[in-house]
């Protein structure tokens, strides 16, 4: 009989405690060793090291109060022993910091803009890799609300081993093949989703916000299209939960769109309302957005993604909140 398979969780923020919860308590299957490192960056709570505290109360105090965890998933805070052994490693940490995180564990991501982190992880670690996004906040997933998600992947049979790993009857998956379009609509989601915030600091409505959904949806497929390697880039996939589900849900209850809309009421830094209202942790949507206008320029598209290059030049180059509205008005769709 073959060994059971090691599982490490690299992370342990909002999303990766939520699904720590779920690992945890799936792993008593045969297939699955029992015990589950996890990855903690390592904080000191009220004088204690967050790792200490999980790994005596069984919960994260930081990042997701109120929920336990399992006892069989241990807190480890050096990333390379937390590692050591795995046969599946999950990573779910935002993806700034993946370039830190790969130099940790001897990972060099290069220097070019946008990269998928799976190709990063698939090229310098020579392992295969599927990628989980859906319409999943993290604290509906770790309060067993019912929800969807879609796992992408290359090779079908690694696909369905995540699935086994991840699937409860409260969150359901779908594998897929177009791995890099399921990567790339987690990523692109969080720009429209600050700017559906945006248009909530302005009190626009929910007409407004829907137009931001449907011309944000059209331009990640636009862009979709653009990034593919080999151009095949299915329509349908935009359809599972990691396509138009999720962007609603993120649009509407994300992080992204909340400290948006504070950032447009306030007048404050994307900074310092990061350190206000998400303990410290990082938004994804603002700076996904400065990768893809880097990429957007150097290819002269820019005036092509206008909502786009609205929520970056928002957020980095001080024009006012009020420019959303004039790209919606002249978006090229309505041309």
């Amino acid at each position: 009989m073959a060994s059971p398979l090691k599982v490490c969780i690299v992370g342990s923020g909002n999303w990766g405690s939520a699904i720590a919860r779920i690992i945890g308590n799936n792993v008593t299957s045969l297939r699955f060793a029992t015990t589950v490192k996890m990855w903690v960056f390592e904080e000191n709570v009220d004088g204690r090291k967050l790792s200490d505290i999980i790994n005596t109360e069984h919960e994260n105090v930081m990042y997701l109060p109120g929920y336990k965890l399992p006892e069989n998933v241990v807190a480890v805070p050096k990333l390379r022993d937390a590692a050591e052994g795995a046969d599946l490693l999950v990573f779910v940490v935002p993806h700034q910091f993946i370039r830190n995180l790969c130099d940790e564990m001897g990972i060099d991501a290069g220097p070019g803009g946008l990269k998928l982190i799976s190709d990063i992880i698939r090229e310098k670690m020579g392992i295969d890799v599927s990628v989980l996004m859906g319409a999943n906040i993290a604290n509906e997933v770790a309060d067993e609300k019912f929800c969807e998600t879609t796992i992408g992947s290359r090779i079908l049979e690694n696909g369905l081993l995540f699935k086994e790993l991840l699937q409860t009857p409260n969150f359901r998956i779908t594998v897929v093949d177009d791995a890099d379009t399921v990567e790339l609509c987690g990523a692109l989601k969080n720009i429209v989703a600050v700017g559906a915030g945006f248009c909530d600091g302005l009190q626009c409505g929910d007409n407004t916000k829907a137009a931001v959904i449907r011309l944000g949806l059209m331009e990640m497929i636009a862009f979709a299209k653009l990034f593919s390697k080999n151009g095949a880039v299915s329509t349908a996939t935009f359809l599972e939960s990691c396509g138009v589900a999720d962007l609603i849900t993120t649009c509407y209850g994300g992080r992204n769109r909340r400290v948006a809309e504070a950032f447009s009421k306030m007048g404050k830094s994307i900074e310092e309302l990061e350190k206000e209202m998400l303990n410290g942790q990082k938004l994804q949507g603002p700076a996904t957005s400065a990768e893809v206008f880097h990429i957007l320029k150097q290819k002269g598209l820019v005036d092509k993604f206008p909502l786009f290059t609205a929520v970056y030049q928002i957020c980095f180059e001080g024009k006012p909140v009020q420019e959303m509205i004039s790209c919606l008005q002249s978006h090229p769709e309505h041309m």
